[in-house]
């Protein structure tokens, strides 16, 4: 079945894994899954928080699954936290898919794995982890990524009722 599918990642730091995830044969268009021209983010930054947070918000419209990308610091990012708190607020299933053993395209290097024990919000007093929301978390090469990502979104959208 095809999914609407947000992606969440550090554009910066982990390029290169995207477009790797991106181009695994998983998805039919670009515009289908859910990938962000960066030049598009670009312009809405100049405009401030609120005009950031409006257009995640319109991203994640219609959307019932997240993927972050998890590089080395995705997921201490501001807006790559508040893209999985929206998430988990409009009830998508989310998963982690590391992306730092994918090679660079300039250093032909991985990187460090980003530690999915890192705080990405609060419910009342009481932190909330990474590894306590996603449904799954996977690695894109050691798990075959490109063969299962698909898999992987189905599974947790099955898990999650949707």
């Amino acid at each position: 079945m095809a999914r609407k599918v947000f992606f969440s990642f550090h554009y910066e730091n982990d390029i290169s894994g995207v477009m790797v995830a991106r181009n695994s044969g998983a998805f039919k268009s670009v515009q289908e899954a859910g990938f962000i021209d960066a030049a598009a983010f670009e312009k809405v930054k100049l405009q401030g928080q609120t005009a950031i947070h409006k257009w995640i918000d319109e991203q994640l419209h219609g959307t019932t699954m997240t993927v972050v990308l998890i590089g080395k610091d995705t997921l201490d990012r501001e807006y790559v936290k508040y893209e999985i708190c929206q998430s988990i607020n409009k009830g998508n299933a989310i998963i982690g898919v590391h992306i730092c053993n994918i090679k660079d395209m300039r250093t032909q290097q991985g990187s460090h794995s980003g530690n999915i024990r890192t705080q990405i919000g609060t419910r009342g007093d009481s932190p909330k982890y990474f590894n306590e929301v996603a449904c799954s978390i996977h690695d894109y090469i050691n798990d075959s990524g490109y063969v299962n990502m698909g898999t992987w979104i189905e599974a947790a959208a099955i898990n999650k009722g949707k």
